[in-house]
């Protein structure tokens, strides 16, 4: 049993807070990883250990409902080049990245859909010569080589970008991933330190490697930051299958610190029904503009896609169904319908009117990234000017009365929930006006996507200590959110 835990003096800012009749400071005791207790500040016995709130805010620990873990974890190893303006730019930028222990350079975050020049193999090449060298795109729908990784990876024979798109953009990532496991899990481990350090006491694992041993290994070894939940992938099925996997179940082996114990739980069957808006690829209604035929691609035809979800059912797996273009979100809830699975659609970038209460009617939650809709609002003008759909929709989902999670595809965002929350209420992060402001949601909505339990007695105590009031906060306090303390089940993770 873990010791009582006392937080002294703080006030309830989050779900829950509706329940006290004040704001006024209280305590809240924690005993055998639930909270216990609240009462006015001075009214409870401290207990063995007491984080000193000093008027703090409390909310529910945080969740990341979208996170590629080691792929997030291994991007501190990794050339940033989200802020290159060109082609040009980016083959210059990797020319002087030192190689890795491995020989390989790796450069991740580029968005080249508003490039003035297109990538080509003949830039690449002529910037980097012999080292194979490997730009991974924002959503790593695509992948940039020059002809040495495309000759490392058997790739040769190409078009003349150099650019792997979908599924081979994937496999590249897939071996970029595969290093050696003990680098991974340090990687991990400390990305996980930094996650705390925001709050974060949850995240669902959406690597696509096979995760079941990888996290029990990270358990036994010490990881013991945060709770997951992890995907299979349809490459994995059978194998989950086999395992006698099922959503919920907690995945644990014997070497299991108590510390770690109830951590680690099967998630969903991941399954990539269309690209991306940055590839041009997501599944649209109207073709994108100077392209008549491009309409974006169904990556899984609708039988395939039927059976994927009667089969994950069958098993009892839930399914995370990542849907950009509208036509894949109705092929998504067609599925649903049809199957009577349970589960997400992830991303939901575009969304016919006529499937917001589709959502609803069938229990589907609509796992969101608030920081999308800034970063993709020039592609959206440009890309999506024709469409007819909703862009992005967050109101109008959660008006419709769909449930919705946040999450932030890092590392396609940082992994930091304070930023979903703080796009998801301003719909801006710079100094232009809100970009579709009739979907902001309020600070209490947000908080309510971001976590998944209450400050109320009897709860899990998961719980963050705020050095501000996230109702009082403006957008850029809350993407800064100083965050004093995180409490995962009882047990201290973060504290400043």
């Amino acid at each position: 049993m873990s010791a009582d835990l006392l937080l002294r003096a703080v006030r309830v800012a989050g779900p829950g807070s509706e329940l006290l009749p004040t704001d006024d400071p209280v305590d809240i005791l924690v005993r055998d990883g639930v909270i216990a207790d609240i009462a006015p500040t001075g009214n409870l016995r401290p207990s063995a250990e007491v984080i000193d709130g000093d008027g703090g805010w409390v909310v529910p620990g945080l969740w990341d409902n979208h996170v590629h873990t080691v792929q997030w974890a291994l991007t501190a190893q990794r050339e940033p080049l989200h802020d290159v303006q060109s082609a040009a730019d980016a083959a210059a930028r990797m020319s002087s990245v030192a190689p890795l222990p491995d020989g390989r350079r790796i450069g991740t975050g580029f968005r080249d859909a508003l490039w003035p020049d297109a990538p080509s193999l003949r830039l690449l090449d002529a910037a980097t010569g012999e080292v194979p060298t490997y730009l991974l795109n924002a959503d790593v729908h695509s992948v940039w080589l020059n002809s040495a990784a495309l000759r490392r990876e058997g790739f040769e024979g190409q078009d003349d970008d150099g650019m792997l798109r979908e599924l081979p953009a994937f496999e590249i990532s897939r071996r970029l991933n595969a290093v050696d496991d003990v680098m991974a899990d340090a990687a991990v481990a400390e990305a996980g330190r930094r996650a705390a350090a925001r709050g974060v006491v949850g995240l669902v694992d959406f690597d696509m490697g096979w995760n079941s041993d990888a996290w029990q290994r990270r358990v036994a070894a010490g990881f013991d930051a945060h709770r997951v939940e992890f995907a299979v992938y349809p490459h994995d099925l059978e194998r989950a299958i086999a395992a006698g996997l099922r959503t919920g179940d907690p995945c644990e082996g014997a070497g299991t610190p108590e510390a770690a114990r109830g951590l680690i739980h099967v998630g969903p069957l991941k399954i990539i029904t269309d690209g991306s808006l940055g590839t041009r690829t997501a599944a649209c209604s109207h073709h994108y503009p100077g392209d008549a035929a491009n309409f974006g691609v169904l990556t899984v035809p609708p039988e395939e896609l039927a059976t994927l979800f009667t089969t994950a059912t069958g098993a009892g797996l839930a399914v995370a169904a990542h849907a950009i273009g509208d036509r894949a979100v109705t092929a998504v809830l067609d599925a649903f319908t049809s199957t009577g699975a349970v589960g997400t659609v992830e991303h939901a970038q575009l969304v016919r009117h006529a499937d917001l209460a589709r959502f609803a009617r069938l229990g589907v939650i609509a796992s969101v990234q608030p920081q999308h809709a800034l970063d993709d609002r020039d592609l959206v003008s440009r890309l999506w000017k024709d469409q007819t759909s909703v862009g992005y929709p967050m109101a109008a989902l959660r008006d419709a009365g769909v449930e919705i999670r946040f999450g932030s595809d890092a590392p396609v965002t940082p992994l930091d929930p304070w930023h979903a929350i703080s796009a998801a209420v301003t719909r801006t992060d710079d100094d232009r006006e809100p970009w579709h402001p009739e979907e902001r949601l309020t600070v209490a909505q947000a908080l309510a996507a971001a976590t998944r339990t209450e400050v109320r007695i009897g709860s899990r105590a998961d719980l963050v200590l705020c050095g501000l009031d996230p109702h009082a906060a403006t957008g850029p306090q809350l993407r800064m959110m100083p965050v004093r303390a995180t409490v995962l089940g009882g047990r201290i993770t973060h504290q400043e």
